[in-house]
């Protein structure tokens, strides 16, 4: 292990490279446009390939195709770009294709102030794309989470065969921080299963044991079809209520039933506590400063920093949360998340706290909104 100053999005190029990623593919866009430009520079170093395309809808589409050629594969971009790549990620999400997305957010709608930063796209990274289905959403607040989670979404991808999303934004981007860097043998890698039986009695959809079908890829010997219509499991286009009902509730479980063991937090005076004020990304550091500063003021306020924000563990989040009387949420938008929690808290208050601001929002703001309630 060793130690470094780096920015968020630094820490992210940094993780993927020690994750094994082998494909990169992406168009510049602020604020992301430094991952693609490190990697550029150092991923060539390890074997690995990157590749400006004309633009993100390319790009996205390439990625797919390098993970079906069993190559660990990634972009990055920002609101404006990950619209353009919703049509594909749904194709991933269909064809179970393992790929990590870095989705830096901006400020928006549109193009916004693409310098600044905001939490405006919290759902549109999971729900933005059609089929009714949830990606992952991991969310770093440090660059040392940037680091961690970047990683955790790669073992995500390649054990559950899906999509992921590492959700950070503009603040945490260029933020620099200290930054324990690991070594592949220091950290956990996960690879994608792989089949056990002959090519003959392969079929590509089917889980075997499980939920998750063991992946080939184009190459190994294995007849392989990358499906986006209804299919069977030997990927066979299956217009039927029954192959329908069948694909989607594996699709959906596979990830509903992994929620307890993606899901992270950390907390502050969570053992003491009547009021939570909970957050994510860069507007959990002054949720975590308004926590102390209401502490000394006499209120039992605890924080608690979602790292994971998709799939929402409901059963996790009650558990977590009992005993408390109120429930702040804190977000730089006009109160997003809160409307996934008011729905899983229902036997408590639950309280949006929309706070908007280019940077991050000062811990004051947060003080005086919460005082109010109180």
């Amino acid at each position: 292990m060793r130690y470094e100053y780096l920015t968020g999005n630094i820490a992210i190029a940094e993780a993927s490279i020690t994750s094994g990623l082998r494909f990169y593919a992406g168009y510049p866009i602020t604020p992301t446009s430094d991952i693609f430009e490190y990697l550029a520079r150092e991923l060539p170093k390890y074997g690995g390939h990157v590749i400006q395309f004309e633009d993100e809808i390319a790009s996205i589409n390439a990625v797919i195709g390098a993970s079906w050629a069993c190559s660990k594969a990634m972009t990055a971009t920002s609101g404006p770009g990950f619209s353009l790549m919703l049509e594909a990620l749904s194709l991933a999400v269909i064809t179970e294709t393992p790929l990590v997305v870095a989705y830096v957010m901006r400020t928006g709608p549109s193009t916004g102030v693409p310098t600044r930063s905001g939490q405006y796209d919290v759902l549109q990274s999971t729900y933005g794309f059609h089929g009714g289905l949830v990606i992952p959403v991991l969310a770093p607040s440090t660059p040392q989470e940037a680091y961690d989670l970047t990683i955790k979404a790669f073992n995500v991808s390649e054990k559950l065969r899906t999509p992921v999303v590492l959700l950070s934004d503009a603040v945490i981007a260029h933020t620099y921080g200290k930054v324990a860097m690991r070594e592949k043998g220091e950290v956990e890698v996960v690879e994608r299963s792989k089949p056990s039986v002959p090519p003959s009695e392969y079929r590509p959809y089917d889980p075997v044991d499980g939920l998750v079908p063991p992946m080939a890829c184009f190459g190994d010997g294995y007849g392989v079809l990358v499906e986006s219509l209804t299919h069977d499991e030997r990927g066979y286009y299956s217009p039927r209520t029954d192959s329908q009902r069948k694909l989607m509730w594996r699709l959906y479980r596979k990830i509903a039933e992994s929620a307890g063991q993606i899901f992270e937090y950390s907390s502050l005076y969570l053992d003491s506590c009547d009021v939570a004020l909970v957050s994510y990304g860069s507007t959990a550091l002054s949720a975590q400063v308004a926590t102390k500063v209401l502490r000394e003021r006499g209120v039992r306020a605890c924080s608690v920093k979602f790292k994971t924000l998709f799939p929402v563990y409901e059963e996790g989040l009650a558990k977590l949360l009992e005993g408390v009387e109120k429930v702040f949420v804190v977000e730089n938008n006009t109160g997003l998340y809160y409307r996934e929690l008011r729905g899983v808290l229902k036997d408590r208050e639950v309280v949006s706290v929309p706070l908007i601001d280019l940077d991050v929002p000062p811990p004051q703001e947060v003080v005086e909104v919460v005082s109010k309630w109180l």
